[in-house]
């Protein structure tokens, strides 16, 4: 199969959707609308977990007509990709890393994604001539030490094409990390094959960063497929993005992370939803977002606790959202809201924060 051709039991469109007991035949009309804008696609292992459109799961991939409203503050490139471009397939937000996105298909489209205006079925799939252009100018910024390659999703590559790009990678002197952001093994674990989890030996040092929105996607056919990738020595983090009616409570977001480390992975990052448009209905505010992980710190390990970030509308980068618990008084809270005094040494204007 060419890298990008979807499968035939993927669902792609409303007649699918219908038949799969996922829309009624009345929102037909409403949800073809949808599609015509925004890709579509569920897996056979994400649509088996979907026993409520409305539930969790659904919530993430089933299209609703609510994304054709944008609301005033929701823009298409809400992190600033395009304008951050120098060539073709490279963003370069900050000193040390580049993004390098060699295609933008995905194995299931979420429906709160920031990248919808520029992902989908047509692939995106960069040529030889533009993956030389990219690698050329990574090799010419010695400053560049990190390639996240992202997307789309690069494990929808095939071995023989992810191992070439990898390599080609691996050869540039000044690079040392290199990181792979993906949704196929939770979406579709069944792609990850031993081949491609192969394909991402490297002498470089190797990660891998899952996207996983609720505990339920962590299948054993999933943690199956994230061992192939961990027996590669590649170690493995997750991100989440903080998603109204999904993750939205101290109980998902424990079961999420509890289940992550189960599966050997380390909460990363939990991201505030990025404001692309028509995905108000996700909105969790920042205040109710600090809540839920301030609920959780004494609850779960550390090892479950992941940073809390907001990317800056407009390319201007990630920041940490907190909770908090130096106070400027001089006292700190402990995880169960008790104050306690600082040693003098430590207070905030003299504290490392």
């Amino acid at each position: 199969m060419p890298d990008g051709t979807p499968s035939p039991s993927l669902l792609r469109d409303a007649d699918a959707l219908i038949a799969a007991g996922l829309i009624a035949p009345d929102a037909r009309d409403a949800i073809a609308a949808v599609e015509a804008r925004y890709a579509v696609a569920i897996t056979p292992a994400m649509r088996a977990l979907i026993d409520d459109p409305a539930g969790p799961v659904g919530r993430q991939f089933v299209p609703d007509p609510a994304e054709l409203v944008t609301a005033p503050h929701e823009m298409a490139d809400p992190i600033g990709d395009d304008a951050l471009s120098p060539v073709k397939g490279i963003v370069h937000r900050y000193p040390d890393r580049a993004l390098l996105k060699p295609l933008l298909v995905c194995p299931v489209y979420c429906r709160f994604c920031f990248r919808r205006e520029h992902v989908g079925p047509d692939g995106g799939l960069l040529t030889e001539a533009e993956l030389a252009a990219a690698y050329d100018w990574i090799r010419a910024r010695p400053q560049i030490r990190e390639i996240i390659l992202t997307g789309g999703d690069p494990l929808m590559l095939s071995p023989r094409r992810l191992s070439s790009i990898i390599n080609t990678l691996s050869a540039i002197p000044h690079l040392e990390i290199l990181r792979i952001h993906s949704r196929v093994p939770v979406a579709d674990p069944a792609r990850l094959t031993p081949a491609l989890a192969e394909s991402l030996a490297t002498d470089k040092a190797m990660w891998l960063v899952l996207h996983a929105n609720h505990a339920s996607e962590l299948t054993p056919a999933a943690r199956a497929a994230i061992r192939l990738v961990q027996a590669q020595a590649v170690p493995v983090l997750g991100q989440s993005v903080l998603l109204r009616g999904v993750n939205d409570s101290e109980a998902a977001l424990e079961a999420l992370f509890r289940a992550m480390l189960a599966a050997r992975v380390k909460p990363y990052y939990l991201h505030q939803l990025d404001p692309a448009p028509g995905t108000a209905r996700f909105h969790v505010p920042i205040a109710e977002g600090r809540r839920l992980l301030a609920g959780l710190r004494g609850r779960v390990t550390g090892l479950a606790w992941p940073t809390y970030v907001l990317d800056i509308a407009g390319g201007h980068g990630k920041v940490p959202l907190g909770p908090d618990y130096l106070e400027p008084d001089g006292h700190v809270r402990d995880p169960w809201g008790v104050r306690h005094r600082l040693a003098p040494n430590l207070a905030p204007e003299t504290a490392s924060v």
